[in-house]
């Protein structure tokens, strides 16, 4: 039986650089959600190993067989002897290099398919090994909900009570390469980072107004670095920040995406429809983060 299964975009609601670590990674602290718009990942069991990719942006996802859905599942294999594969397919709708770990996302989906068809816990360290083996944000991907995850990413911590928040995420369809970002930023190995401590906890059933001061507080520190890579970016938080009714944009993850949060699901409609109407080229879509 065929198995399908969405694949969330991930937004980095704040992104702390701690530091660039002896091995190269960066040391990282991030707060992030999971929006209602996906690719979607399915899973033929009775199909050899592999991955058809089609849908709206399939053309820069690269090549089906570097993609990291194989790879992650590669990855298990190793780790679980006997491990029952199949053929993967991919509809691509979310942007590629845009910030929202889409492929991290749909390789996370791929992982949770194979517990499924394997009866084994997403849980399961060998599932975690797989992930972390395969990439920075795929464990944090694995259980989609709000999160906050340290290190390279491959230190999550507990779910975090958010409330639904609505969203505008905008991308003007710029491809942003996040070593390219990272190298904008400049960190030498065991260099400390523009963020010099991790962040302050945040409050118990904090409402919107209560998320957006402390989202003002906090910061993407990979903003500045995207913006001299891509200098458009700025045009699009200037573009979500002045649309009607917006009370926050920020830059999500290593760019190009930028998100905006909203009181109610209305203004969030209005304001993609006024973003799109003035950037017919541009990724605009309505959600709700969670």
């Amino acid at each position: 039986m065929i198995r399908t299964s969405r694949a969330p975009a991930k937004i980095n609601l704040t992104l702390r650089v701690l530091g660039r670590r002896a091995d190269g990674f960066h040391e990282l602290e991030s707060l992030c959600a999971f929006a209602g718009v996906h690719d979607l990942v399915s899973l033929d069991p009775s199909g050899p190993l592999g991955l058809t990719v089609d849908g709206p942006t399939a053309e820069a996802a690269g090549p089906d067989s570097d993609n990291l859905i194989i790879r992650a599942a590669r990855a298990l294999a190793e780790r679980v002897p006997g491990l029952k594969l199949g053929a993967f397919t991919l509809k691509k709708r979310l942007p590629v290099g845009a910030g929202v770990g889409g492929g991290s996302s749909d390789a996370a989906t791929a992982l949770r398919l194979l517990t499924e068809l394997n009866e084994i816990a997403v849980s399961d360290p060998r599932v975690l090994e797989a992930a972390a083996a395969t990439g920075s944000d795929i464990p944090v991907c694995l259980t989609p909900t709000a999160r906050i995850f340290r290190g390279r990413g491959d230190e999550v911590g507990p779910p975090v009570p958010l409330p639904p928040l609505m969203s505008v995420l905008v991308n003007p369809g710029i491809h942003v390469a996040t070593p390219a970002v990272f190298g904008a930023l400049g960190l030498e190995r065991g260099a400390s980072g523009p963020s010099k401590g991790a962040a302050t906890a945040l409050p118990e059933g904090t409402d919107l107004a209560g998320l957006i001061r402390y989202f003002d507080s906090d910061v993407n520190d990979l903003e500045p670095p995207a913006q001299k890579v891509a200098p458009e970016i700025a045009t699009v938080i200037s573009a979500v920040r002045n649309a009607p009714a917006c009370r926050f944009a920020r830059m999500s993850g290593s760019g190009s995406t930028v998100f905006g949060l909203f009181e109610n699901c209305r203004d969030a409609s209005a304001a993609a429809k006024a973003i799109s109407a003035a950037h017919p080229d541009w990724w605009v879509k309505p959600t709700v983060l969670r």
